[in-house]
């Protein structure tokens, strides 16, 4: 049978990242948008099948699903998009993955569709992009063979943000408060967020930070034992976000990548011993075409034994699969 991912929001500045890294694999796509003009103008590979389907037509989604082994979503605000179309997958009888940096949007999904996922036998997997899943994969790795961490700290910094419009659409819409984890259990973020330092590796060095956690959180908390967590976020590209006249993100190769790099390091502390790992690369939007290309491989080749909404690092081998990233990502 012919392995077709079905890839929702595909005209977007992630999705066409996210079509070239399926094709690139030798998967067939069906690149499905919104808006026909946007989805005809997009510029996809050779043999890329097109179709319109508007969230308020469940009709024309069910018939863009049709025939797909797996469904994609990068169509943000996710708020207004998953689950309308996990329940569409999961009538389809087909995983669904996205991408959501949204706390509340992955939230939902592991509340309101693991049983009737479970039920119809379909994995889904929310937040399986540099937001969120990395972060989830990367905090797995580091804890082995620990059963409960004391403390799971994450650095992210970034040396420039360009954000897509969709991004800034997200932020306008997702005004729900942050949640991080306290004492075990998901807690809202301190208010006023607490600002730290982090000392990154080179090329980033001493960065001025403030906690800011995103779907990596909610997916932490779902499968690893862990007392406390904190994520920052370097402030400096957080001025770019601010900032109305920064332009959307340019394309710096031929691949489409822009120049921002990346750098993403995590501490796990049981008692007085320490654990690290570290990840790097280029483009956070690019990024998480592998991120999810190679979670959608790993499914439709090994299959969970049954359907349930997971957490990445509670579906795959953390360790193995951040490695089968590179070089787009360099592990240390």
């Amino acid at each position: 049978m012919e392995n077709r991912i079905a890839v929702y929001g595909a005209a977007g500045h992630t999705g066409r990242f996210i079509v070239r890294e399926l094709s690139r694999r030798g998967f067939a796509v069906t690149a499905i948008g919104r808006n026909a003009a946007k989805l005809a103008a997009a510029i996809f590979p050779a043999g890329i099948e097109r179709a319109v389907a508007a969230l308020d037509d469940p009709a024309s989604i069910a018939q863009a699903f049709a025939g797909a082994t797996a469904v994609i979503n990068c169509a943000g605000p996710f708020l207004d998009t998953a689950e309308l179309l996990v329940r569409a997958a999961l009538q389809a009888r087909i995983p669904y993955l996205d991408v959501t940096a949204e706390q509340a949007s992955a939230q939902a999904i592991f509340e309101n569709y693991a049983s009737s996922a479970e039920a119809a036998g379909v994995a889904v997997v929310p937040a399986m992009g540099f937001y969120g899943g990395l972060g989830d994969l990367l905090a797995t790795a580091v804890m082995g063979d620990w059963t409960y961490a004391d403390e799971v700290r994450i650095g992210i910094a970034l040396d420039s943000w360009q954000p897509t419009e969709g991004t800034r659409v997200t932020g306008r819409r997702n005004t729900v408060p942050r949640v991080t984890i306290a004492e075990g259990t998901l807690q809202p973020l301190a208010d006023p967020a607490p600002n730290a330092v982090w000392s990154f590796a080179a090329p980033f060095g001493a960065q001025e930070m403030v906690e800011l956690p995103f779907t990596e959180a909610i997916l932490i908390g779902r499968h690893l034992r862990v007392s406390e967590l904190h994520t920052y976020l370097n402030t400096a590209p957080l001025r770019d976000l601010d900032d109305a006249a920064t332009p959307q993100p340019v394309a710096a190769d031929v691949s489409g990548r822009s120049a921002q790099t990346f750098r993403v390091e995590v501490e796990i502390r049981q008692g007085s011993t320490v654990r690290r790992a570290s990840a790097q690369g280029r483009d956070i939007y690019a990024i998480t075409a592998p991120l999810v290309v190679e979670a959608v491989e790993g499914l439709l080749n090994n299959p969970p034994a049954q359907g349930g909404v997971f957490a990445p690092g509670a579906l795959f081998d953390a360790r193995e699969f951040l490695a089968a990233l590179a070089p787009d990502l360099l592990m240390s």
